[in-house]
């Protein structure tokens, strides 16, 4: 699994994409709504920066900031560490690792946005393998 390609793991996904000037409460609405931990920051579909949960609750709530008056461009983090999909999926996991963060945006060779690799997407492996596991053990006690 670590070697598809990160086209593979976010092909026909959803997420989200946000203009400078979105409010980090719009922002948060969103990724309630949608399931989703971060919201890319683009302007004309190009990756500007990155608002993920953490952005979010350290530096607008623990601040005491006005979710609905502060911009996505105020909290998110600009120029971040990003991939193109033909790269190996365990290559986004290492990124991750090493960068320590949970999101990696998915760009062209252009910077235009494709998606988003999140650290759930390699535990949606494990669930795959636990859930086979839970179905087979299953059937042999219906056997036995």
């Amino acid at each position: 699994m670590p070697n598809r390609s990160v086209s593979n793991v976010i092909a026909n996904r959803f997420f989200i994409a946000a203009p400078l000037d979105m409010s980090v409460g719009d922002a948060a609405r969103l990724m309630r709504e949608h399931r989703q931990g971060a919201v890319l920051v683009a302007d004309d579909g190009h990756l500007l920066g990155i608002c993920t949960e953490r952005d979010i609750v350290f530096d607008v709530v623990a601040n005491g900031l006005d979710p609905f008056c502060t911009p996505v461009s105020a909290v998110m983090t600009t120029d971040p560490v990003a991939i193109g999909p033909d790269m190996p999926f365990g290559h986004a996991l290492h990124l991750m690792f090493e960068g320590g963060f949970r999101h990696v945006p998915v760009v062209d060779i252009n910077g235009k946005v494709l998606g988003v690799i999140s650290a759930r997407d390699a535990l949606e492996i494990d669930m795959i393998r636990f859930k086979q596991e839970l179905d087979r053990r299953e059937e042999l006690a219906e056997v036995l």
